[in-house]
């Protein structure tokens, strides 16, 4: 885990760590439709960041990484089916960052959320479109702002 998060306790850490699969459940399924196009690009997001990104978020990618695709499923099953109670339950869970990315030196807690909201936007863009036109629908475009999370200024 990368060191400025030394300051977190287990159960935060998991938390920073969970909230990359919480929001990729939250953008791909706010149509109602998980598409495996978006699954299979969140996996790569979370890949690629982990060499090519940020140069201090790269650990944190990693480990993000490391269980992307087990930690997705568990968490999905975890979830209510209904569209709207799952975008309230992961609401809550993301809401909780609102109080361990304060924790963080201002500079890094303002990358994680920065970072957070691209990947949001990422996913968002995974499943396509018609020749890259209309390829955010309006549910996604509602949550891929993350508003249940403060921003970092």
């Amino acid at each position: 885990m990368p060191k400025e998060l030394d300051i977190l306790t287990a159960e935060e850490k998991q938390i920073l760590i969970d909230a990359i699969p919480y929001i990729s459940i939250l953008v791909a399924g706010a149509d109602g439709d998980i598409d495996p196009k978006e699954i299979k690009s969140s996996g790569k997001i979370t890949k690629l960041r982990s060499f090519s990104y940020e140069e201090d978020l790269r650990p944190y990618y990693k480990k993000v990484g490391d269980t992307f695709e087990e930690r997705f499923f568990a968490i999905l099953n975890e979830l209510p089916n209904e569209v709207e109670e799952r975008k309230q339950a992961i609401s809550q869970k993301l809401a909780r960052l609102n109080t361990i990315l304060p924790k963080l030196d201002h500079f890094y807690a303002r990358l994680y959320y920065n970072s957070l909201k691209s990947f949001a936007d990422h996913v968002a863009h995974a499943s396509g479109g018609v020749m890259g036109w209309l390829s955010v629908g309006f549910e996604e475009y509602k949550v891929i702002d993350l508003p249940m999370i403060k921003p970092i200024e």
